[in-house]
């Protein structure tokens, strides 16, 4: 598997998250702002695209950096492409300055991601009907 990170949203990441996010789970806002100023991150099998996050600047603090639409095609899932996805960011946030990594996830997806050290907080909320959570992580707290 091979990690690429790209300054503008690639046609590879709008495909898996068109696929897993709209097809797959029936969300219909897939594609917003935030992708124009994002950094975008692809995993590839070969030459084909499997997995994709984005991340960016949270301009409301100083060292924060928020990642999210992360996604693993269906057939990919349990390999742990999500956690070298996830751990790929998180380098590149340390690599930035940046501190803390947030997430808001799917509720449903918060186990995976405390199994990946980032920890709950706040109230749920709901993004198109589906219950979401903030959860963060300090990398710097991890040993690569």
């Amino acid at each position: 598997m091979e990690i690429k990170f790209y300054s503008t949203l690639p046609e590879e990441a709008a495909a898996v998250r068109t696929e897993v996010f709209v097809e797959e789970q029936g969300f219909k806002n897939e594609m917003d702002d935030i992708d124009s100023y994002a950094e975008h991150v692809v995993a590839f099998d070969g030459d084909k695209p499997v997995g994709t996050c984005r991340f960016f600047k949270d301009d409301k603090t100083e060292n924060d950096y928020i990642a999210g639409r992360i996604a693993v095609r269906k057939e990919y899932r349990g390999r742990d492409i999500g956690t070298e996805l996830l751990k790929a960011v998180e380098r590149a946030v340390k690599e930035k300055g940046g501190i803390r990594v947030v997430l808001h996830v799917q509720v449903r997806a918060k186990e995976f991601y405390e199994k990946q050290g980032y920890q709950p907080y706040g109230e749920i909320g709901f993004e198109e009907g589906c219950p979401h959570i903030w959860m963060y992580k300090i990398p710097s707290e991890e040993k690569d």
